[in-house]
């Protein structure tokens, strides 16, 4: 019972047990472990490993590809998140693509995309939909209000990606999984719940530094009891059920598919792809985009890093031929990859 008298920051501090590798699934735990300075606090036997929770990290080169083809041989306006126009494609980026004069626009929200089409019928609008459970909901609304307004020229270009299959592939990588917060939100825990049948261990975690160490803990504290096990550590957000409203509309405009992920390659069923009443808005099909491979930079260790072969400050180029100023990678790039935290947060040393 001592344990239950220490507070969650002594539990990880003084953590003398066996070695144990914890998996960030989320890159925004990633950095905001790193932002607030919980990682210093961790014994050397306590390694945290990012993982694959950044939607632009994941999203494959081929898919920088297709969308700068839809922009300059198609005349499509390209509306996505600001992130997104910065990861290098196989010759460019959405940006490179900018300057040889595609219209690519930054927006908040598919919404907001969905919105600029109606406002300019003349154009041909095309939403990057790439994210987890988190965001697809509202690719769906944004569909979903395009075909009851007759809206014509909206489309998505998707790359949505789920996580239970994802676990599924990365099971292996850890003792553990810091379960994202937010998309078990959506999700609720049945998910995690199945893992556990399998013996694959995790907490949902957080995002404040009580929430997060109280998860780590929870961790530390059951992994020494040598069962698996899974706790949410995030009631007050997540709930068993999840959002049954958000799964609903899903489940009406999208269906499961099988997904490309950057490192992880081909994880099937781990997609979401528009359902046949809604293939008017697949870019896709509307412009006949053939299947284009991508080719990532040989020397990016992304891949590894996202499967968490590597951190990131063992890449060759991390910090010297790779910065958030001139990127090389997709983890270099979106505010929640994780050689973007490594570099503002640690740097090299780490």
């Amino acid at each position: 019972m001592e344990e239950n008298r220490k507070t969650a920051r002594e539990i990880v501090e003084g953590y003398d047990g066996p070695p144990i590798r914890i998996m960030e699934v989320c890159g925004t735990h990633t950095h905001e472990i790193f932002r607030l300075g919980i990682r210093s606090l961790l014994p050397e036997q306590v390694n945290l490993i990012s993982g694959p929770g950044c939607p632009v990290c994941v999203t494959p080169c081929g898919y920088i590809d297709e969308a700068i083809k839809l922009a300059l041989n198609h005349d499509a306006v390209i509306t996505t998140f600001g992130d997104l126009i910065r990861v290098p494609g196989s010759d460019m980026s959405l940006a490179g693509a900018r300057a040889k004069g595609a219209d690519v626009h930054m927006v908040y929200s598919p919404v907001d995309a969905e919105k600029y089409a109606e406002e300019h019928p003349e154009e041909e609008v095309v939403f990057l939909s790439v994210g987890f459970e988190t965001t697809i909901p509202a690719a769906c609304t944004a569909v979903q209000t395009a075909k009851e307004h007759g809206v014509k020229n909206f489309s998505l270009l998707t790359a949505n990606k789920t996580m239970p299959n994802a676990y599924q592939a990365l099971k292996g990588s850890a003792d553990a999984f810091l379960y994202p917060g937010h998309v078990n939100a959506i999700t609720g825990t049945k998910v995690c719940e199945d893992l556990l049948k399998e013996g694959v261990s995790g907490v949902v975690a957080g995002f404040t530094a009580r929430e997060l160490l109280t998860a780590l803990a929870t961790i530390l504290v059951k992994f020494q009891e040598g069962k698996p096990f899974f706790v949410n550590c995030y009631p007050r957000v997540v709930k068993a059920e999840g959002n049954v409203k958000a799964q609903a509309l899903m489940e009406k405009i999208m269906q499961p598919c099988d997904a490309e992920w950057r490192g992880l390659g081909l994880i099937p069923g781990s997609g979401m792809e528009l359902r046949p009443a809604y293939e008017a808005f697949d870019a896709r099909k509307k412009f006949n985009l053939e299947e284009i491979k991508g080719r990532s930079n040989p020397a990016c260790c992304c891949g590894e890093v996202l499967q968490g072969i590597k951190k990131p400050n063992e890449c060759p180029l991390f910090g010297k031929g790779c910065t958030p100023e001139h990127p090389v990678g997709a983890c270099m790039v979106s505010d929640e990859g994780a050689c973007s935290a490594y570099f503002q947060y640690g740097g090299e040393e780490l």
